[in-house]
């Protein structure tokens, strides 16, 4: 027993080696999935409404695609009880620089307050190739990558957030195609103001270069505010497109306009 117990820990840290997030303690399981804490240098998914972040012409340095909340300029608190979104994990290509690195998730917060409570994937490119995995992050508390959950490009990937109560959250996140689901209840305080689809730049000491993910897209974005459960364009709140773009306006990732639904909209990579 201890020598197979061994064994299995030699595979786990070999595998860990070859990813881009090393743990900064020893892996934990949860319903049958390994979780690796993400350490504090290394890759997260941070707010965009953190003044060097956003932009003075209303863009965002790190984030594409949709936000809602009550009123954007002036948010209610305590209104957002569920996000949901559903997207393709796209196929990154090698660009400009060594390491690029893309996300795509659904959240709540992180537009107008400096908490997110979100899920993901994650799609970056490496000397040694593209790597691909999914992720859960309550910031600015440690992010975990759910190491044993298959994530590959063309895959269909469906989330949800959803606010439980007494300050706990419950994230889900399934791979619809390989028929595989984690869920996972959070613990935090937050402001409960705004929710997201995003593609994002993520964060490791600064915006990292964004990889060359195509276009991606995403559909059956919903979330349900003040009781009432809607799209990303119904009436009972404001909703703002988000393009990436750098401070002198150059245009990373571009946003589409949402569908006739209002439920769906795409992100095209212009540059890193």
């Amino acid at each position: 027993m201890k020598m197979l117990i061994r064994y299995s820990w030699v595979a786990l840290l070999a595998l860990l080696a070859d990813s881009p997030v090393t743990p900064t303690q020893s892996p934990t399981s949860q319903n049958g999935f390994v979780l690796v804490p993400i350490p504090a240098t290394a890759v997260h998914h941070r707010p965009q409404a953190a003044p060097r972040i956003r932009n003075k012409n209303g863009t965002s340095g790190n984030w594409a695609g949709y936000a809602i909340a009550s009123n954007l300029r002036a948010p209610l608190s305590g209104v957002v009880t569920e996000v949901q979104g559903t997207w393709t994990v796209p196929s990154v290509s090698a660009s400009e620089s060594t390491d690029t690195y893309s996300s795509n998730w659904i959240g709540i917060d992180g537009y107008s307050d400096n908490t997110v409570e979100q899920t993901g994937t994650e799609h970056d490119m490496t000397p040694d190739g593209p790597v691909y995995y999914a992720w859960f992050e309550m910031y600015p508390k440690s992010g975990y990558r759910i190491l044993n959950f298959p994530v590959e490009p063309g895959d269909t990937i469906s989330a949800e957030v959803r606010y439980a109560g007494n300050n706990r959250y419950r994230l889900t996140i399934s791979n619809l195609s390989r028929n595989a689901t984690f869920s996972t209840t959070q613990r935090t305080k937050a402001r409960r103001q705004s929710a997201e689809w995003i593609v994002e730049a993520p964060y490791s000491g600064g915006t990292l270069p964004l990889a060359d993910f195509g276009t991606t897209a995403f559909s059956g974005c919903s979330a349900t505010l003040g009781g009432h459960a809607g799209a990303i364009s119904d009436s009972n709140w404001q909703h703002e497109e988000i393009t990436m773009a750098e401070q002198n306006g150059a245009v990373k990732a571009q946003t589409s306009g949402l569908s006739s639904s209002g439920t769906g909209f795409s992100v095209s990579w212009q540059h890193e």
